[in-house]
């Protein structure tokens, strides 16, 4: 329905420029929450057991969940503020639609990351019930948002499912009607998951001071995660890709040649990916999952364009160059990063962690 779609604002510079950083900066925010949702869940199933080894496991990673949640945030926030320039006009009405769910991933994720930090601070003093509770709560609270996101990112591809605000006033849509929407969501959190044991993996290796035992039951434990759901991952994204409208999928089968050879190197590198992890190269799996974020974050992109394709042409919308604000944008940008490099820095410092 294209009555529902608002104009969309001018640009202040080519809509492109918006996309690729979009394209940019997105995978580097998935890395981070992805360590942070799968480390959290790794801690609660450390600390559910009475072995002292586990138990230790679960203390070191206390120490690193507010930093994830810290960096995966302000990471987030970049990759945000270009899906709304670039997409403003679907993600803004999807937004509103359920703004009542919308508006509540701020207070969430504020309880989220104040109960990471009783959980780390007050750790050694905890009860063991209220330390499981202040564990286990962060983590719905991120599964629970990432559905939420997830109903967004497709109610706003979707503007045909806006009629039903009509009889959904309240906020409260949600987009149940679309049948990608669970096979998406399990994709995206199996392998959020599977990141987040390599993260793990990663750790214990790297943590000087970590006692050995926890370094290596660290090391263990994150890599049976991380290969066992990143197989189940890949079987969640066949189920999201044959969900999808069947023209949007034989992009990926031919239809769109880039986007199937994107889609192939991709699968061909899931699948090294596995085999790497179940042998425990825990460097090599790390120098593949990067690339794969960004080709996966690529394939995305291309759904998106699918889905809009009928309501969306970047080539007319309205710019009206402003390169004295995009400079000084750029430039803040820049310094950000660097700033953000410079706390990683110093957060590796603090740990005590290995270079590899």
């Amino acid at each position: 329905m294209t009555a529902l779609i608002p104009s969309p604002d001018t640009f202040p510079a080519a809509w492109e420029l918006f996309s690729f950083l979009l394209l940019l900066v997105f995978p580097l925010h998935l890395i981070l929450m992805n360590a942070m949702v799968g480390t959290t869940a790794i801690a609660a199933f450390a600390l559910l057991k009475k072995d002292q080894t586990l138990q230790g496991l679960a203390y070191e990673l206390a120490k690193v969940i507010p930093f994830l949640i810290a960096f995966a945030v302000n990471l987030g926030v970049a990759a945000l503020l270009f899906l709304q320039v670039a997409y403003g006009q679907f993600f803004y009405t999807g937004s509103i639609m359920m703004g009542v769910y919308w508006l509540s991933v701020v207070p969430l994720l504020l309880l989220a990351y104040y109960a990471a930090y009783l959980f780390d601070f007050k750790f050694s003093r905890l009860k063991k019930p209220l330390a499981i509770f202040l564990i286990t709560l962060p983590l719905l609270i991120f599964l629970t948002i990432a559905f939420i996101y997830t109903n967004n990112m497709t109610l706003m591809l979707d503007p045909e499912a806006w009629q039903a605000y009509f009889t959904t006033r309240d906020g409260t849509l949600l987009h149940w009607g679309h049948t990608p929407l669970i096979p998406r969501y399990l994709h995206f959190i199996t392998g959020g998951l599977a990141v987040g044991g390599l993260f793990v993996a990663l750790l214990g290796k790297m943590r000087k001071r970590m006692d050995s035992a926890v370094r290596a039951a660290a090391e263990r434990i994150g890599m049976k995660v991380f290969t066992a759901l990143t197989g189940v991952s890949i079987l969640a994204g066949f189920l999201f890709l044959v969900t999808l409208p069947r023209p949007h999928l034989l992009l990926f089968m031919g239809g769109d040649p880039v986007a199937t050879g994107i889609f192939g190197l991709g699968l061909i590198l899931s699948l090294v990916v596995v085999v790497a992890g179940a042998r425990r190269k825990v460097w090599l799996c790390v120098g593949l999952v990067v690339p794969l974020m960004y080709l996966m974050s690529y394939l995305r992109d291309v759904v998106r364009t699918a889905y809009l394709e009928p309501y969306f042409r970047p080539e007319l919308l309205p710019v009206v160059p402003q390169y004295g604000a995009l400079v000084m944008f750029l430039a803040v940008l820049l310094a950000g990063a660097i700033a953000i490099a410079w706390m990683i820095r110093q957060a590796i410092s603090a740990f005590n962690l290995t270079k590899p």
